[in-house]
């Protein structure tokens, strides 16, 4: 897999929220984990699409420019 380690956050959530997640953690700070885990996957692949497809519009509009 990949080598891990543990990270300290501090985030504000509204109040259910906060609750809920001072739960999971408290029962399950595994899920918690995979949860934030998903969550900045999910972020760097679409900023690493994003920038491949602003690459790519520059590049049409240098062809595509007499």
């Amino acid at each position: 897999m990949w080598e891990t380690r543990s990270v300290q956050l501090s985030v504000r959530l509204p109040r259910d929220i906060a609750a809920q997640a001072e739960e999971v953690q408290e029962k399950d700070p595994e899920f918690l984990s995979r949860v934030v885990l998903y969550g900045l996957t999910r972020r760097s692949i679409y900023r690493h699409l994003r920038q491949n497809d602003e690459a790519d519009t520059d590049e049409v509009m240098e062809v595509a420019q007499p």
